[in-house]
């Protein structure tokens, strides 16, 4: 698994090369930059999820010590609640990078996030609510703020490089204006 984490710039730069040859000029331009905002941002998340939530859930989950009760975590215990972690705030950094390629392609734009902010927060608590190993607050407080956090930060990039992408008849105009 880090493995997988570690060379996911490179996963991602082979996804990309792989849909490259399917796209116009225009559309070639981006697969370097997102890919490289993807890696950083998956590898931004995992970090985030490992150095900032793991450590306050493992201690919830080992807060249950008494004098008859003493928690004996196994290693496949200790890796999976790692692992899920690492991932869920890996894909969840992702979402920036999600909402700009939702915004080339038409389908949001920053007044219909900006609009649907209630909904996005509410969700975010929900997600939070689900992903999060533990049911203590503060463990979905660690995921919801970033959720949050990565939705305004959506909202921003959206408006900075969110502008629709040119239709095929648009292709020919893009083509000689280069």
């Amino acid at each position: 698994m880090s493995g997988l984490i570690l060379s996911s710039p490179v996963i991602f730069w082979q996804l990309w090369s792989f849909v490259a040859p399917g796209l116009y000029r225009h559309e070639k331009r981006v697969v370097l930059p997102f890919s490289f905002l993807s890696s950083v941002c998956f590898l931004g998340g995992a970090t985030f999820g490992y150095y900032v939530v793991f450590p306050p859930a493992f201690r919830f989950l080992m807060g249950y010590t008494t004098d008859f009760l003493s928690p004996l975590p196994t290693v496949t215990e200790y890796f999976s609640l790692s692992l899920r972690l690492l991932l869920s705030f890996g894909v969840i950094f992702e979402m920036p990078v999600f909402m700009v390629l939702l915004a080339k392609l038409g389908i949001v734009d920053r007044p219909f996030l900006t609009r649907n902010r209630k909904y996005a927060f509410l969700l975010s608590f929900i997600i939070a609510a689900i992903l999060t190993p533990t049911p203590d607050v503060v463990n979905q407080l660690l995921m919801a703020v970033p959720l949050v956090v990565l939705y305004e930060v959506s909202i921003i990039a959206v408006w900075l490089f969110g502008g629709k992408m040119p239709v095929d008849g648009d292709e020919e105009e893009m083509e000689q204006a280069d």
